[in-house]
């Protein structure tokens, strides 16, 4: 309302200016080449719009004038900008349908978009990585390759590079180099949770156990890494350093290592079990049998009683049994418990107890360990030759029991190792029973002829019954074997 009354306010003003002027004497008088020219008031001041109108459009022809000039020159002006952003929408707009192609897998029509982006943006650090994947997609590794070169050059897109030549280089297969460029996209951006995570995998498959403890350590720092995972893994690190002094000849620091991966992860078996021996060879027994203890507490594991019965290598069966009834009291009724303490009955030869021992673990839960134990329990008893086999036959095609088996592959190792030396995966082994109950890791070939009647004497001569296998066959069934033939390790694996 207030716009229509100034409105017509100023309409008013204007007619009564207008009639004002036209009721007015006198007016303005110009000569034009001998010519006079007389303008009435009201003529005069339409005259003078006029004029003004005249000379604006005469400079705004002027600098358009100027303006077309600069842009000949090549001078930056507001007709070129104009032209700029035009170009400038065209080449985004090219981007766009570059990345909509590349997401749907349209590798030939990314590429082309990538090019017609390159030509009308010229901004490189926008569409490089484009043509590097577009590339990637239409298999052309070589101008993936180049391009990538090419945004190393450039601080900015300098990590991208790099990255994506470590990607190639894993494709290639060339593990030691892509280890050396995720080490530097690490430097450049050490919060970048996948880098991270290639190069503790790259690390660890190196047996760089000291390089993965240092990523390890920044992935908790940055936190993409949980502390409790942190401990745990830091200490399979630990204990892989041990490891590997261990096997160029044990020494002091071999055995502080092993005992700082126990203290990083008590529950950790190999652990304690490498730590128990590290006190032993330092004399001191009780804290090795302290360590096992604890561990046994968490879970009972065959490498814990074997460790456990090094610390008196020379004690009586008698003795032994004594002294690993207290780590028994643990988990009584474990079924790692049952079997460990019929082996020890075994080379005790008290037979009896060792079946007791055995319990209902036959009925329940019965592997090709328990098998091979009743068989060496009936010859220790006396039984006939067809009792035997029958047991070892049931030994062929049981479970094996517990394994070192990989959560990530299901692939079942012989003794723990950090890395799956089938899919390379860190940290993945776990002690359980297999997926796949089928026995036929175990090999027959040392055991059917005792099952076809290759017994040549009867029960009393417990020392020649051979319950050997390959190295393929289970380890408990071959320690039960040693123990039966009178070895002195009293519990195996």
């Amino acid at each position: 309302m207030l716009k229509i009354l100034v409105f017509v306010a100023i309409i008013a003003l204007l007619a009564l200016g207008a009639g004002f002027l036209m009721e007015a004497s006198g007016g303005v008088q110009i000569t034009v080449a001998g010519t006079e020219y007389t303008l009435g008031p009201l003529q005069s001041v339409i005259g003078f719009g006029l004029l003004v109108v005249a000379v604006w459009l005469f400079f705004k022809l002027l600098t358009l004038l100027i303006a077309t000039l600069k842009f000949l020159n090549g001078d930056e002006t507001a007709l070129s900008r104009y032209f700029d952003r035009g170009r400038e929408r065209r080449g985004y707009q090219a981007l766009t349908e570059g990345l909509m192609a590349l997401a749907s897998g349209e590798g030939r029509l990314a590429m082309a978009k990538a090019a017609r982006a390159e030509k009308l943006l010229q901004k490189p650090e926008l569409t490089n990585l484009l043509v590097a994947q577009a590339a990637e997609m239409t298999g052309d590794t070589k101008k993936a390759a180049e391009t990538y070169r090419k945004l190393v050059t450039d601080q900015s897109t300098r990590f991208v590079g790099v990255r994506g030549i470590m990607k190639q280089k894993l494709a290639e297969g060339d593990d030691e180099t892509a280890r050396k460029l995720a080490e530097k996209a690490l430097a450049l951006k050490p919060r970048h949770e996948e880098t991270q995570d290639v190069l503790l995998t790259l690390q660890t498959r190196a047996q760089d156990w000291a390089g993965a403890r240092a990523t390890l350590t920044s992935k908790l720092k940055t936190g993409t890494l949980p502390r409790d995972v942190y401990k745990r893994r830091d200490a399979v690190l630990a204990l892989s350093e041990a490891r590997d002094l261990l096997s160029e000849t044990a020494s002091l620091d071999q055995q502080e290592r092993a005992i700082e991966a126990n203290r990083l992860s008590p529950d950790l078996i190999p652990a304690a079990a490498m730590a128990a021996r590290a006190h032993i060879a330092k004399g001191k027994p009780k804290n090795a049998a302290k360590i096992l203890t604890k561990a046994w507490q968490v879970q009972p594991h065959p490498d814990l009683a074997h460790a456990f019965a090094e610390i008196a290598p020379d004690e009586t069966p008698a003795a032994r049994i004594k002294r690993f009834a207290a780590l028994a009291k643990a988990h009584p009724q474990h079924a790692e418990t049952r079997l460990m303490m019929a082996e020890l009955n075994i080379v005790a030869e008290d037979f009896p107890e060792a079946r007791r021992a055995l319990g209902d673990l036959l009925d329940h839960a019965p592997d090709a360990r328990a098998y091979t134990l009743m068989a060496a329990i009936e010859r220790g008893e006396g039984a006939s030759d067809a009792v035997v086999q029958g047991w070892l036959a049931r030994a062929l095609t049981a479970p094996r029991g517990p394994q070192w088996v990989c959560d990530n592959c299901q692939h079942i190792h012989a003794a723990w190792a950090p890395v799956c030396g089938n899919c390379n995966s860190f940290d993945t082994l776990s002690w359980r029973a297999p997926q796949d109950t089928d026995a036929g890791a175990m090999t027959t070939a040392n055991m059917l002829p005792l099952i076809v009647g290759a017994i040549e004497q009867k029960a009393p001569d417990v020392e020649e019954v051979d319950f050997e296998t390959d190295a393929d066959s289970d380890d408990s069934v071959e320690g039960t074997a040693k123990e039966v033939d009178g070895a002195n390790e009293p519990v195996s694996r």
